[in-house]
């Protein structure tokens, strides 16, 4: 901070000369369709979301500061360079000014503009932007030297970041590996040998889905579970009443089942672990194994796997928006079935291999969120500059 404030003292002691967007930068939306997305396209596709979809076509070549229109108005930003396509609903600001970093623009626009927009807009909720809002958002342009000292300091701060995510993602791929090599048929041949069968879930579990329409929420009752809740079913804070749930749920969730998410995200498991009643939509399934044939954390673990996984996508509706496994295809996926005393010795490794990998990478979310903070608090007092007169 002090070499940034000292920069400033000497080159512009009288104050930042700020200017609109539109003084700066050319500004537009983009053709592009959520239907134009192809899974290995050769381009990124920059929708509304965070998340970087893919064509085989793009619109733009250039330098570029992507924001969403919807959505997550003010919180999606993308720094771009290169071929690209555009969502219709988002926008592209692409820097015209020779006195103007593209880089540094793009952390005054993560720091600034959801700030500008909500102020605007009198309201901490803003759905949708305009072309307008983007013109008159006022920018701070103090000189390049200053300019490049501030994305040096904030490029910095993201490496680090990136560091620690790229290390608990390598602890996340450590354990799926293990998981993987574990459950594979070939090991699981040489503990159970000629004991081991592949079956269809139909044939060891009975397969329910939840409610197919949006429920009437209230604020007391049986809690309501969905795909985002299926790391921590407990978790939701989603509730509807006790005569909704009678009236809606002949086979609801008990101890021992298994729920498991089949639209958008396929494939991720949560073991229901107690008695506690609960209510779940239709992108669940609710897996009801038959304990003497297969255990729950057994099954779990075996549809989370790689060999999993791909059963599961050969029955994959790839076209569907969001993608998604039909009910009546969830029966048919096959896996493999040792004995239980096998199930229960694969279940016992991975259920402590699980919780020191779990144990282990604790602490870098913990680290994560402390860096995130710390680079928010310094981002923000990088970009405050005094008006000049």
């Amino acid at each position: 901070m002090s070499k940034i404030d000292d920069m400033l003292a000497e080159l512009c002691p009288n104050g930042v000369e700020y200017r609109t967007l539109a003084e700066i930068a050319e500004i537009g939306t983009g053709s592009s369709n959520t239907q134009d997305q192809v899974e290995d396209g050769k381009y990124p596709f920059y929708v509304r979301s965070p998340e970087i979809k893919h064509s085989n076509t793009y619109e733009f070549d250039e330098t570029s500061i992507v924001t969403a229109g919807d959505g997550e108005v003010g919180k999606v930003f993308h720094f771009v360079k290169g071929k690209y396509a555009l969502h219709q609903r988002a926008y592209r600001v692409h820097i015209t000014s020779d006195d103007v970093l593209p880089r540094y623009c793009y952390w005054f626009m993560v720091s600034q503009f959801r700030k500008y927009v909500e102020k605007r807009a009198c309201s901490a909720t803003v759905k949708s932007l305009r072309k307008p809002m983007f013109l008159d958002f006022p920018v701070a342009v103090p000189p390049l030297d200053v300019q490049h000292e501030v994305v040096r300091v904030l490029d910095s701060f993201t490496e680090l970041e990136t560091e620690l995510e790229t290390e608990l993602e390598a602890r996340k791929a450590q354990y799926a590996y293990y998981r993987d090599q574990l459950l594979s048929r070939e090991n699981l041949e040489k503990i159970a040998g000629n004991e081991i069968y592949i079956r269809p879930i139909s044939d060891i579990a009975n397969v329910y889905d939840g409610t197919h329409q949006t429920p009437k929420y209230t604020t007391t009752g049986i809690k309501f579970v969905s795909v985002e809740n299926i790391t921590d079913l407990y978790a939701s804070d989603k509730r509807i009443s006790e005569d909704a749930f009678n009236k809606q749920y002949n086979n609801p969730p008990c101890k021992g089942d298994v729920l498991m998410t089949r639209i958008g995200s396929i494939g991720k498991c949560a073991v229901v672990e107690t008695d506690e009643k609960l209510a779940y939509y239709v992108s669940l399934c609710l897996i009801k194994p038959n304990f003497n044939a297969i255990l729950p954390r057994y099954l779990k673990y075996v549809l989370e796997s790689s060999d999993g996984r791909r059963e599961l996508r050969r029955y994959t509706i790839l076209t569907a928006v969001p993608i998604k496994i039909n009910l009546g295809d969830v029966g048919k996926v096959r896996i493999p079935v040792p004995p239980l005393f096998v199930q229960q010795r694969v279940v016992d490794i991975l259920d402590h291999f699980d919780a020191l990998t779990s144990s282990l990478s604790d602490g870098l979310p913990a680290e994560i969120e402390a860096r995130h903070r710390q680079y928010e608090y310094y981002r923000d007092r990088l970009l405050v500059f005094p008006k000049k007169a």
